[in-house]
């Protein structure tokens, strides 16, 4: 099974989110709908970046240091790798 680390980005609220997934198109769609209560008030989402690990254990180590960015840093990793 693949997993999924994702950077979403919110125009309404001009921030970024990071999360991983085992499926990527569901999560980005419950994202949207307003069932993820930490992303509710920035719909409509973008997915901006991502990127598939082996397990799912690689992909929360992953979560956390994409999570403890800056936003700088988070918009310079995304230049990066995209």
């Amino acid at each position: 099974m693949k997993y999924y680390v994702y950077i979403i980005y919110s125009l309404s609220t001009d921030t970024y989110y990071k999360g991983q997934t085992s499926c990527l198109d569901s999560r980005l769609s419950r994202h949207n709908s307003g069932y993820e209560k930490s992303t509710q008030h920035g719909a409509p989402w973008k997915l901006v970046w991502s990127t598939t690990k082996a397990t799912r254990g690689e992909a929360l180590y992953l979560e956390k240091k994409l999570k403890n960015l800056s936003r700088q840093k988070t918009l310079e990793f995304i230049k990066k790798y995209s």
